[in-house]
């Protein structure tokens, strides 16, 4: 049993996860949180209702015994449902493996199974409605605001920051001019607002367990399917620029035009379109790279530290994996908080920026790529490759989203690789129908090789 006292700032779902990881320890926790508590109220106005869930993420939650509780709260999506301009629909698969597939998960229905979790250990208090203003890194002490804007102080061993883009617990470090630490901010051109098709007769509309994109060049519709039946609907939409953006999408009439021209089939589905249209927020995409993530007595980690855009759905599953590798670590350092701090920071870092550009390059592919010919092409024989040869090839899709056991700067390097290597082999027709699967593999594999020595193509 450990003595220390542990103060984590935010419990969203990496600061819930976390407090239990370490509850069961034996830490003392105090988890605040600036919301309500979202077991209490409707908080999700602003944030996504459903998230992807996979592997990364799972073994998170497998660390902390929570694998049957949580599986309930998923629907499995198999692959991508591809909507054309005519509402035509084609699957493609996320993998070639049997068994390999993400789920929808409802965020607020994960959140609490969390929450109820940490709240089971007596060494654990968790305060809502409380604001974090400023964080002691030295002191590991925080300012505390409640509902009341009455100010009071944690003073803890050691503050962990689990609050999200908006980090205070980052800020106070940023404040640190020893530290040196280095900081920045990159905003997509794009937006999103969430939207949603509604069940009928208590039943989805359209397939369940997919996740469905209608992507249109440079602007794309997705949707995720929810255990009442419903879909949870989101706009990735620019700013400015082009025929439809959000900064002309002014008026139900023009709304009601954009969606009947783009999305011809989902808008059938969706009668509430123009008032959630107006009722819901536009929220702005970005990412955030910064180091160190630790200094004295405190840490940051989950989208403090290393907040991504949402297009490979590892958003909260990084965020799990966080805590899953920090766990591991803080075993190994035989409980050194200190060290373990410093070590998580050095360690993970590679990784986190290995998956923010891997999310920035799965935006184009999905917004564009998913529909054209070519990819399409690809990813039939990645397919192909993936069912006959499980043990030799993996797509970067699935070594990102089922091959936990490799990191994110390794899936990155290797997934590259052997897309531009089968891009290429396709595009010059290298790859003759002549040929066996085995013997294209083969081909792939030499290539992939050789680019990753040398970063050369050569036929």
């Amino acid at each position: 049993m450990q003595n220390d006292h542990i103060l984590i700032i935010g419990a969203g779902l990496c600061g819930s996860l976390l407090a239990v990881q370490m509850a069961k320890h034996g830490y003392k926790i105090s988890l605040v949180e600036k919301r309500e508590d979202l077991r209490q109220t409707d908080i999700s106005a602003g944030r996504s209702i459903n998230l992807a869930f996979s592997d990364r993420g799972l073994k998170g939650i497998k660390r902390v015994g929570l694998e049957e509780k949580v599986v309930k709260l998923c629907i499995p999506m198999n692959g991508r449902m591809l909507h054309d301009a005519e509402g035509n629909t084609k699957l493609s698969a996320y993998s070639g493996r049997e068994g390999e597939y993400i789920n929808s998960i409802s965020r607020s229905g994960l959140n609490a199974v969390l929450l109820d979790e940490a709240e089971s250990f007596d060494n654990v208090k968790i305060h809502f409605q409380v604001s974090c203003e400023a964080v002691d890194l030295k002191n590991a002490k925080a300012t505390i605001r409640n509902h009341n804007e009455e100010t009071f102080e944690i003073a803890a061993d050691y503050v962990i920051g689990t609050d999200g883009a908006g980090s205070v617990v980052r800020q106070s470090m940023m404040k640190n001019k020893d530290l040196r630490f280095s900081f920045s901010q990159n905003f997509l051109t794009h937006g999103y607002k969430e939207l949603s098709i509604l069940p009928k007769n208590n039943k989805h509309q359209i397939f369940k367990n997919a996740l469905h994109i209608w992507p249109r060049g440079e602007n794309m519709l997705i949707a995720l399917p929810n255990l009442d039946g419903s879909f949870t609907v989101t706009l990735f939409l620019a700013y400015e620029g082009g025929k439809y953006n959000f900064n002309n999408l002014t008026n139900p009439t023009i709304v009601e035009e954009y969606f009947k021209t783009n999305y011809p089939d989902a808008f059938e589905l969706m009668p509430h379109l123009k008032d959630e249209f107006f009722e819901n927020p536009t929220a702005a995409l970005g990412t955030i790279r910064c180091h160190p993530w630790t200094t004295e007595k405190a840490l940051i980690m989950g989208d403090a530290a290393h907040a991504i855009v949402p297009f490979y759905g590892q958003g909260m599953n990084a965020s799990f994996e966080d805590v899953f590798e920090f766990d591991q670590i803080l075993t190994e350092q035989n409980h050194n908080i200190g060290l373990a701090f410093e070590k998580f920071s050095k360690n993970r870092k590679i990784d986190a920026d290995g998956i923010a550009d891997l999310a920035l390059d799965n935006f184009h592919e999905m917004k564009a790529h998913t529909a054209q010919e070519l990819f399409l092409e690809k990813r039939k024989l990645e397919l192909a490759f993936e069912k006959e040869f499980p043990e030799e090839y993996s797509s970067k899709y699935s070594l990102v989203t089922f091959n936990e056991e490799i990191g994110y700067h390794e899936a990155k390097t290797r997934g590259r690789a052997q897309d531009k290597v089968i891009l290429y082999l396709l595009k010059e027709k290298v790859l003759s129908e002549k040929m066996t699967l085995k013997e294209k593999l083969n081909l792939v594999k030499k290539h992939v090789s050789t680019y990753l020595k040398e970063e050369v193509i050569s036929v």
